[in-house]
């Protein structure tokens, strides 16, 4: 599995003040309606009911929002970079600014745990994450993601 295979370039953006976790997803399902014609509603619902469960923001400014949607035929993703961090009451208390959605089809079983982990592999690497810092220019974002290497899990 590859992050170029999960990512459109139409699904990166980058995006100034949010001012709440809901606002985010409802730019993620906007996003995600526009790149890939998905129900921006059901998408916003399925993050918001996947985030009940628990915080999705994994520290260090990341966040990983998922959900596993109806009428989906395969895994997408949305990533979004926000110029100011957002509060998401994330494991270690800091704000966001870097944002990778996973929509996965509600029968995806174990795809949608590996592109999961993918994303995870990724955007835990320190010299992905600076760069992606470093950058506004949707074009290069998504080259810096989808040309990332992710460390293979051990």
């Amino acid at each position: 599995m590859e992050l170029s295979k999960l990512l459109m370039p139409e699904a990166v953006r980058v995006l100034g003040h949010l001012t709440s976790k809901k606002r985010l997803f409802q730019d993620l399902g906007e996003v995600a309606a526009a790149a890939y014609g998905l129900n921006a509603a059901v998408a916003v619902d399925g993050m918001q009911e996947r985030e009940s469960l628990g915080p999705t923001g994994v520290g260090h400014g990341i966040a990983l929002p998922h959900a596993r949607l109806e009428d989906l035929s395969k895994i997408i993703g949305v990533f979004l970079r926000l110029e100011k961090p957002l509060d998401y009451d994330s494991v270690d208390r800091q704000p966001v600014d870097l944002i990778f959605a996973l929509f996965a089809p509600k029968d995806s079983g174990v795809d949608h745990l590996k592109a999961l982990a993918l994303v995870s592999r990724t955007m835990r690497d320190p010299a992905i994450c600076a760069k992606l810092r470093a950058n506004t220019d949707p074009a290069k974002l998504h080259a810096i993601l989808t040309e990332a290497r992710a460390p293979q899990a051990a």
